[in-house]
């Protein structure tokens, strides 16, 4: 057995917790770049178009995000494409959160009164001029909160890529378990890390709904 100090595991798991970091933050950016442009997309109303993003979206918030990383781990190498696990969890988390980064923004969108979109045609607005000017502004406002809630779900997910090899918090504790032995010790730090992670972004989160329900 491997000797350890509590110093030598806390430090470890605090190494490790970069990475979890890292690829949440990366997951946020790319899912919230190709979720917004699949709301902007939509909301042309283009009936191709919004079926094919009603299909991606089913699709991605569907299938679990465990199979969609052996999906994207395994079975892009089955097609010749080789992928290490940190760009198939990149990728997996990315595809993951954009549906419900659409999910979430399109909502907000949708709640603005529809007389909105008629007073801006009615003064002569062009699509893009009702969108950056009108509707982007206030469906902004109104989507911070549930964005910054879902960014919690993003950091827990981000555990599920300890399958694939991708040694982040989760990888990290399971690997100084085998050599420790200390399960209730280990996994009770990498619970509080996680804790430590998430806590602060669910207080955000439910803060600036508050605020946003007194200011409306």
């Amino acid at each position: 057995m491997v000797q350890f100090t509590d110093w030598d595991i806390l430090k470890n798991l605090l190494l490790a917790a970069r990475w979890t970091i890292l690829l949440s933050l990366l997951a946020f950016a790319g899912g919230g770049l190709f979720g917004l442009i699949l709301t902007l997309l939509r909301s042309m109303r283009n009936t191709f178009i919004t079926r094919v993003i009603q299909c991606y979206v089913e699709v991605f918030q569907g299938v679990p995000l465990l199979m969609q990383l052996f999906l994207t781990f395994f079975g892009l190498s089955l097609l010749g494409i080789e992928v290490d696990a940190w760009t198939a969890a990149i990728l997996s988390l990315t595809l993951f959160s954009s549906a419900f980064f659409h999910d979430i923004w399109r909502g907000c969108i949708e709640a603005l009164p529809k007389g909105q979109w008629e007073a801006c045609r009615t003064l002569g607005f062009t699509y893009m001029q009702t969108m950056r000017y009108i509707i982007v502004p206030q469906a902004m406002r109104m989507s911070i909160a549930p964005t910054v809630g879902f960014s919690v779900q993003i950091v827990k997910g981000t555990a599920l890529a300890s399958v694939i090899g991708f040694v982040e918090l989760t990888k990290a504790g399971t690997m100084i378990n085998n050599a420790v032995f200390e399960p209730f010790k280990v996994f009770a730090l990498v619970a509080l890390l996680y804790f430590v992670i998430c806590f602060p972004l669910s207080v955000l989160a439910r803060y600036l709904e508050s605020k946003n329900h007194v200011t409306r």
